[in-house]
């Protein structure tokens, strides 16, 4: 085999390992509990029906002292949006992905804000 041969062979491998990687963490962010924190969105999947993860994100942007300034819900999904004291827009995400599993969604302005992303969803899993 030449050099060009094995390099080739080196990169489909290294692509294929990869991409199960991928897999591996799709199948995972699936899972309930799982956390992420994706292009300035927090992402979490909870054990918990839409209705019982809304009461508890309204309940958490109340404790944290966040206004809520519109809310909207249906069987299989929600919006929850609010100001913080530096007037950056919260906006909660809910999408019932089961009967008892929740999609979750955090975001905060318009580039994110990790950090106060994952205070409001430690509040919100406090009330669960």
């Amino acid at each position: 085999m030449n050099r060009n041969g094995f390099v080739l062979w080196v990169l489909l491998a290294a692509a294929l390992v990869s991409a199960q990687g991928c897999m591996v963490a799709a199948v995972g962010a699936a899972a309930a509990g799982t956390v992420a924190y994706v292009r300035g969105d927090l992402q979490a999947v909870e054990a918990a029906p839409i209705e019982k993860v809304y009461d508890a994100s309204l309940a958490a942007l109340d404790e944290l002292e966040i206004p809520v300034i519109s809310k909207s819900k249906d069987a299989l999904s929600a919006t929850i949006t609010g100001r913080d004291a530096a007037d950056k827009k919260v906006t909660i995400k809910l999408k019932a992905a089961t009967e008892d599993t929740t999609e979750l969604s955090i975001r905060i302005g318009t580039f994110g804000s990790e950090t106060k992303s994952l205070r409001i969803h430690q509040k919100i899993k406090a009330h669960l």
